[in-house]
């Protein structure tokens, strides 16, 4: 994804009411937006009724991915000037005394981020790479601190990891670009030809940190002035089992893959300048890998497949994320059988749909270009209701109790009936007097704990290099 914005670093990751636990890929926040059903909410907490900014963080980067909230933490990843990534852990208490808790960025990242982390076992899945950007590197490290677990260099050319990853069944599946579809065994770390499993590796990681702490401490004695911290670079860095690949040279996978009923639903794009890629949706068998079904799609899947039941939906766009070029834009949402891939029903929009889906009952949610999130039955695909937010929209919207919560372009967050779509209000993060920071919303807005938490981006446009939030809305 993100093919139009090269020139500034390119851009781009509850349990829904009514549907059954199974097609959960694990975990809350083991996968994109939370769950299969791409909600944006896990723990099925109302979000704000009245809203109201309880605390913002203001930086320079730019965050395109979609924020991760766990426990008392949110995770983002932050994309600053000349590709410096930097990953975040924020505080979310409003009167926490530091509102960043930890960091990861150079020389620890080297390639930029723009991936959703997918969470494992206390730790912390992402992937780094962008387009213009080749052989990144798959990391996990601890939710506390951030200390790194291991890391998966993949090679090759065109091949980035923008995509959330996702966990299912101890393993995890990711996308990456030319490299196709990867699954990986994280429970067998191999460092200096030895295996050992997790927790023997954390003690090991753990015990480098330690001493290396320690020389720093005796260094400063020595000579404060010339002693350098240590770095997570310095660390040693087991690489995980690659149990499968596919799709490698053939497709072209930037967006995140769900996992449900033993099978892997991939989104795989055609690249126009390239000529590469093969633009279909593909199911594979979980644990082998082996294509159990391919269905041609139209137009791009940038948003990837989103699963509710025994279907399969995915959404499309003509262009890719960029602002620059929205007219005569064409899109599409196609449904698909999970078994046998058989079509259910596809309908054309006369706007790209960048964002994935969503679906909450039998109810499919899709935020579009043209500034219109418009609703389709799940069963037959006809038309529902439709709320215009007058301005576009890139980032997939989050789903609480009663109430559909979307961002836009233009830094404005509106709330609407999940029933009906009618408006219950709208908050202008350039225009409140809390934030007054104008900025585009790309990662999608997301619920926990009953309030809403949004990133902004400014890589070009009128608001290019202004400053960027991270903002928290609930109730005062």
């Amino acid at each position: 994804m993100h093919r139009e914005l090269r020139s500034f670093f390119v851009l781009l990751a509850v349990y829904a009411l009514a549907v059954p636990l199974a097609v959960h890929a694990a975990e809350p926040w083991a996968t994109y937006r939370g769950n299969n059903q791409r909600t944006g909410n896990t723990d099925d907490q109302a979000g704000p009724a009245k809203p109201a900014i309880l605390w913002v963080h203001k930086t320079q980067d730019h965050f395109i991915a979609a924020p991760v909230p766990l426990g008392d933490r949110l995770y983002v990843s932050g994309l600053g000037a000349f590709n410096t990534a930097t990953f975040y852990s924020l505080a979310t208490d409003p009167k926490a005394e530091k509102r960043i808790a930890w960091t990861k960025t150079t020389p620890f990242l080297k390639l930029p981020t723009v991936s959703s982390p997918a969470f494992l076992k206390g730790n912390l899945v992402f992937g780094d790479g962008m387009h213009q950007t080749d052989d990144p590197v798959l990391h996990c490290v601890r939710v506390e601190k951030g200390l790194p677990l291991w890391q998966l260099p993949v090679k090759g050319s065109l091949v980035h990891l923008e995509g959330s990853p996702t966990v299912a069944n101890d393993r995890v599946y990711v996308g990456g670009g030319a490299a196709g579809v990867l699954c990986i065994d994280p429970n067998k770390l191999t460092l200096d030809g030895k295996e050992h499993d997790p927790a023997a590796m954390q003690k090991i990681i753990e015990g480098q940190w330690a001493a290396l702490q320690k020389k720093y401490e005796e260094e400063k004695k020595k000579d404060p002035d010339l002693a350098a911290p240590p770095s997570d670079d310095q660390l040693s860095k087991p690489s995980p089992t690659l149990v499968w690949q596919q799709g490698k040279d053939k497709w072209h996978v930037d967006a995140p893959v769900a996992v449900a009923d033993g099978r892997v639903f991939v989104a795989s794009a055609f690249l126009d300048k390239e000529q590469v890629g093969d633009r279909a949706l593909f199911a594979l068998d979980a644990k082998t890998g082996d294509i159990s079904w391919r269905a041609d799609l139209k137009v791009n899947p940038w948003g990837g497949p989103t699963v509710a039941g025994k279907t399969v939906v995915v959404s499309g766009s003509s262009i890719g994320f960029t602002p620059l070029n929205l007219k005569n834009v064409k899109g599409e949402i196609a449904a698909f059988d999970v078994a046998d891939g058989k079509e259910k029903w596809r309908k054309e929009i006369k706007a790209g749909v960048l964002a994935c889906v969503t679906v909450v009952g039998d109810l499919v949610i899709a935020p579009s270009t043209d500034g219109k999130v418009r609703t389709f039955d799940l069963a037959t695909g006809e038309p529902r209701w439709t709320y215009d937010a007058k301005a576009p929209i890139f980032a997939p919207v989050a789903v609480a109790k009663d109430t559909v919560y979307a961002g836009d372009l233009k830094g404005v967050v509106h709330a609407f009936g999940l029933a009906d779509g009618k408006e219950k209000w709208k908050l202008d993060l350039g225009d409140d007097p809390a934030v007054k920071s104008p900025g585009m919303i790309y990662g999608g807005p997301v619920v926990h704990g009953g309030r809403l938490y949004v990133a902004t981006c400014n890589l070009e446009g009128p608001l290019a290099s202004k400053p960027t939030v991270v903002v928290c809305i609930g109730e005062k």
